[in-house]
């Protein structure tokens, strides 16, 4: 398993890349996109975010987001959003 290293910055502004499992072109189907924009949506109701740029591709996404101040926990919000994702999908 890799050793990632990761930098928890309060209030900061990340860029993440997700891929799918296998690089499954999920993506390409619009409904699986209408899924993940809910899942985005729904975890910002309970763990707030700017999402300042997001591109989603066949197999993966880019996006940039800006964490509230006095906050850094941006894993959590990864897990409720993949997990979400993987129950309604």
């Amino acid at each position: 398993m890799p050793e990632y290293r990761r930098n928890y910055i309060d209030g900061g502004t990340y860029f993440f890349t997700v891929v799918t499992f296998h690089r499954k072109p999920l993506f390409e189907n619009t409904d699986n996109i209408d899924i993940l924009r809910s899942c985005f949506k729904n975890t910002m109701k309970k763990y707030p975010f700017t999402i300042e740029a997001i591109a989603v591709l066949p197999e993966h996404i880019h996006t940039i987001w800006t964490l509230p101040e006095n906050d850094h926990d941006y894993s959590t919000r990864w897990k409720m959003i993949k997990s979400s994702f993987s129950r309604k999908f």
